[in-house]
């Protein structure tokens, strides 16, 4: 499980196919891996992926074709920019909300725009998961763990703080920027038994 508070930018240094999917060589900032070791969970861009080498600045992860089919760790090309986090501990400080790192699907950028001191940004999911989205709830975007401010259908924002913005990924979207979504657990499981509670 993650916070969805994100710890560091890491960089891809490269990606070597293979016939199950691809092994990803990624780069991290100082003292970032001090505490891990081989078979940790590290969350990259909202994918919770198992470390199978460390470095003392960098990792190796394995992503299967459907973890590359269902995120957009197949987007990814060498010198992207990643955001990372640990798996929080029995200490971790919960800051953001209770993450799996088990994408659900791929959203689009819409719009960002500066307002003030902070950034408007609006996503567009798949209409399958607009359900699960809902004013004031909770949503983790590449890793991120965000505010729901409105909705609307299939589309909603977030208001993005200037610690966000500069210190992730965030400050690179573009529209048209494809970005992976994580809904609330809370809401999956909501579903869940309302299913069994209406059969």
């Amino acid at each position: 499980m993650f916070t969805g508070i994100i710890q560091a930018q890491g960089q891809c240094q490269a990606i070597e196919k293979t016939e199950g999917g691809s092994v990803f060589s990624i780069a991290t900032p100082d003292g970032f891996l001090d505490q891990s070791v081989v078979g940790d969970s590290i969350c990259v861009l909202g994918t919770c992926l198992t470390a199978t080498s460390i470095t003392a600045n960098s990792f190796t992860a394995d992503a299967s074709l459907e973890t590359l089919a269902c995120t957009t760790l197949g987007d990814r090309v060498v010198g992207d920019a990643l955001n990372l986090e640990r798996a929080l501990t029995p200490t971790t400080a919960l800051g953001g909300h209770m993450v799996s790192g088990h994408v659900d699907g791929v959203a689009t950028v819409t719009e960002l725009r500066e307002e003030g001191d902070a950034w408007f940004l609006q996503c567009q999911v798949p209409t399958e998961l607009a359900r699960y989205i809902a004013r004031k709830g909770s949503i983790c975007i590449d890793g991120v763990s965000l505010t729901v401010n409105a909705v609307d259908a299939i589309l909603f924002s977030v208001a993005i703080i200037p610690h966000t913005y500069k210190n992730t990924t965030i400050h690179s979207y573009r529209v048209g920027s494809r970005v992976n979504i994580e809904v609330d657990v809370i809401a999956r499981y909501v579903e869940r038994l309302n299913t069994f509670s209406d059969s």
